[in-house]
């Protein structure tokens, strides 16, 4: 966990997220990489395998002819269900603050981030916040 990273002050109980994963359709995945050795590359692909819609957010990605990048998400064409988030911590509040500009359902911080302050700010504006959890690993425990 970074220095400057949080312990999470609460999740959505486990059916609500079970809900989240089964209603979700499209999925920004902001700090995606074209290194398919990341993480974030992982959980993109594993996600666009099992029937999302995945939206690879990283100015500094590579486009190939499988995977598209957009450099934020007001460039994503379309609504945004979740936001999954693998940026470092000090990069939360800003994308978050996109997230409610863009009308996305839901901000999903990897494992090894939560950022409370932006977490509040998200859920007031109507947003299912999941912090410090990786949806891959929910996905595949919860059978969704």
């Amino acid at each position: 966990m970074s220095p400057q990273c949080e312990l999470p002050q609460g999740n959505p109980p486990t059916e609500e997220i079970r809900t989240l994963l089964a209603r979700a359709k499209r999925i920004a995945v902001v700090g995606h990489s074209d290194d398919p050795s990341r993480d974030s590359h992982r959980v993109g692909r594993y996600l666009a395998a099992h029937g999302y819609e995945v939206f690879a957010v990283n100015p500094a990605g590579r486009s190939t002819p499988g995977l598209t990048f957009y450099p934020d998400l007001a460039s994503v064409p379309g609504p945004i269900d979740v936001v999954d988030i693998f940026r470092r911590v000090e990069f939360i509040p800003a994308i978050v603050d996109e997230a409610i500009r863009v009308g996305a359902g839901a901000v999903w911080m990897q494992d090894g981030l939560a950022h409370n302050a932006s977490a509040a700010k998200a859920r007031a504006a109507g947003l299912t916040v999941v912090q410090g959890r990786c949806m891959m690993r929910d996905h595949a425990r919860l059978g969704v």
